[in-house]
């Protein structure tokens, strides 16, 4: 390792660091604006210049040097005070002065580098530049007057996003920053364009002029839009979520989010269920928490062991488990949580989860997508595949043919193909020694499980210290589903085949109305959604924002969520109604406060209350059919309208209309 020499402080580096890198490993601060630790170096902003020796007498760009052995690094030298000044003051002569309307105002990183390395005047007199404002779509807003070149959003956009689709035009004092034509950026990771954005060129169009960062309250939270388990942040004024940012954990979403994670902030307060409702006659009339509650004991003592229950997909583990002992108390077994009926063997939770891990799959050799389209299932996951695609590994994918965003070879879209893989495929298998086979919700609604189960062996998926089996979930409340028992053999066939009477409707907006004929529907969720429109009694509970709650993630992540603001109106946590419902029906559940249920439930579950991968043995079941053949079809029609907050916000419709749907709209000239 090379040793190198920081403002007189000796250091060793890791091979291949650079100048910039073995600074901050000293605790040096370096100001940039182009460098950014997950996209290649640009090196074009100049302002992290440092004295190197040996070397030119200039200061150099260290984010662009290699650090050598025997290299003498100093950082504040006088010399190199007047170049970062003289960097800042090119920098501005074109940035307006817009910081007191500006939204990246209080979180800008020019304004903090200018404080911190600029000079307090500028002998700059003539007349600023303007350009004119580009359309990149309904998520971010361009101000690109602003915009001092750096780069960043065309190296996320090509090398992250897997959409090449931001460039520069022209040059010099004309060069600009422009989508293609100027057109919508096609990316479902658009918002993270204003994320590295170190000025107000790239902002959030959503929120534009609706909070400054100061009047914020940050509650750490998790993202519950897919089964990646995203970890986020919920910025809170006064009762309402403004908006929501990415947390950085390099294990889960590095410091990325999708923009149906970061934007459906705006459906928290539209389209919620704030108080009981009662069906009456094929109407729909409100009650009193009193009444309905009565309502919804005496059918529980009525239906008894003939109670159902079915788990939403955005649902916390505390809830489930308060259904399950509420279902337990009255003598059923009845729960599950797969909706729309995929099918696969849960009798192993290691056969059924992501077992490569979200971080160790961008170290694969050679990644084959079985029925996933996986840029809409888990655009988290598909930044890592596009890592493995981008240092040469291949993709192979089997299912119908979308832009995945890298080099994919589609081998074709039927199942049988998992029993005949053509000869290329088995020689990159052969030779790769962190071989891995993604299956997707495609394959396990066709039945395509036992066949991608039996690839294992003739691939040599499981090699010592590394599993390449993985099956992507899509649903954040799957995998702590799974755990609390919340699978039936034959799926949701089997909860129709038993004839329940009372169907319990935990969040659940995806599952059939025809499902359950004859049965009385009790829905307990927050928005007035499918849920909703198909039940006899509505009970208005929490959102994934307003309680505490545990979630397990598609690779066995136990990760923790806190509560931001309270339900509105008469809303309640989801466990407390089912505490107050359980008295009534004569099976009181043995838990009082949250802390009491979440107590009940590791000591239950012990699993569930560590934070972090848990241990989930492999075994592959017995008994399953390895012949399936037929299409695959994606489950996921549209990635903006999957789950009932999603479809409840303006910004995802209209993500959906343009996006998805290919409508174009006007806009009005400013």
């Amino acid at each position: 390792m090379p040793k190198v020499t920081v403002d007189g402080e000796e250091i060793e580096v890791p091979q291949g660091a650079t100048v910039l890198q073995a600074c901050e490993l000293a605790g040096k601060e370096i100001p940039r604006f182009c460098y950014h630790e997950r996209l290649s170096i640009a090196g074009n902003c100049r302002m992290c210049l440092v004295e190197v020796a040996p070397g030119p007498p200039k200061p150099q760009a260290s984010c662009a040097l290699p650090a050598a052995d025997g290299q003498a690094i100093r950082t504040d030298t006088a010399l190199v005070k007047k170049a970062r000044e003289g960097v800042m003051e090119f920098l501005l002569i074109n940035h307006p002065l817009d910081c007191p309307i500006c939204d990246q105002g209080g979180e800008c990183d020019l304004q903090d580098q200018a404080m911190a390395y600029g000079r307090s005047f500028s002998r700059f007199e003539e007349n600023k530049r303007a350009i004119d404002d580009k359309y990149m779509g309904p998520v971010i807003k361009t101000s690109m007057t602003r915009c001092i070149q750096c780069t960043r959003c065309i190296r996320f956009s090509a090398e992250v996003a897997g959409t090449p689709e931001i460039g520069m035009l022209y040059r010099g004092e004309d060069s600009q920053i422009t989508s293609y034509l100027e057109r919508t950026v096609s990316t479902e990771l658009a918002g993270n364009l204003a994320d590295v954005c170190p000025v107000g060129a790239l902002l959030q169009k959503p929120q534009i002029f609706e909070l400054r960062p100061w009047e914020l309250r940050r509650v750490p939270a998790i993202d519950v839009m897919d089964a990646v388990g995203s970890n986020i942040r919920l910025d809170v004024r006064q009762r309402q979520v403004m908006r929501i940012l990415p947390r950085i954990n390099e294990d889960v979403n590095e410091e990325w989010i999708s923009d149906k994670t970061r934007h459906h902030v705006d459906a928290l307060v539209r389209n919620r269920l704030d108080r009981p409702w009662v069906r009456e006659k094929g109407k729909l009339r409100e009650a009193s928490w009193q009444e309905a509650l009565q309502i919804f004991g005496k059918r529980l003592k009525k239906a008894g062991a003939k109670t159902a229950a079915i788990g939403g997909d955005l649902l916390d583990a505390e809830t489930m488990y308060a259904g399950r002992a509420l279902l337990g108390g009255l003598g059923s077994t009845l729960l599950e949580g797969r909706q729309t009926g995929l099918d696969y063997h849960t009798g192993s939770l290691g056969a059924v989860a992501f077992n490569s891990t979200i971080a160790g799959i961008e170290t694969a050799d050679v990644v084959l997508l079985v029925g996933c389209n996986i840029r809409w299932e888990a655009p988290l996951i598909a930044t890592r595949v596009r890592k493995v695609a981008r240092k040469g590994g291949k993709v192979f994918g089997i299912g119908p043919e979308v832009d995945l965003g890298m080099g994919v070879t589609w081998l074709g879209d039927d199942l049988g193909l998992l029993g005949d893989l053509p000869q290329p495929v088995r020689d990159a298998f052969a030779a790769a020694e962190r071989p891995a086979v993604i299956v997707g919700p495609g394959a396990l609604a066709a039945g395509g499980f036992g066949g991608a189960l039996a690839l294992v062996q003739p691939l040599g998926l499981i090699k010592d210290g590394w599993n390449g089996f993985n099956v992507l979930h899509t649903a954040a409340s799957r995998m702590a589903g799974l755990i609390l028992g919340y699978a039936q053999r034959g799926g949701i066939a089997d909860i129709s085949a038993a004839a329940a009477e009372l169907v319990l409707l935990l969040g659940a907006d995806e599952v059939a109305a025809d499902r359950f004929p004859g049965a009385y529907k009790v829905y307990i969720g927050h928005h007035g959604d499918a849920g909703a429109k198909q039940a006899d009694l509505i009970l208005p509970g929490a959102s994934y924002a307003e309680k505490h709650g545990t979630y397990v993630n598609t690779e066995g992540r136990v990760q923790f969520s806190e509560k931001a603001v309270f339900p509105p109106g008469q809303a309640r946590e989801d466990w407390s109604i089912l505490r107050a419902v359980s008295e009534l029906a004569g099976a009181r559940l043995p838990f009082d406060n949250f802390g009491q249920l979440r107590a009940a439930m590791t000591a239950e579950f012990p699993q569930l209350g560590r934070d972090g991968l848990i241990d989930l043995p492999w075994a592959v079941p017995a008994g399953l059919d390895s012949k399936a053949s037929g299409p695959i079809r994606y489950p996921v029609a549209d990635f903006f309208l999957t789950n009932a907050i999603a479809r409840s916000s303006p910004t995802m419709q209209r993500c959906s209309q343009e996006l998805v749907q290919g409508l174009s709209f006007q806009e009005a000239a400013e």
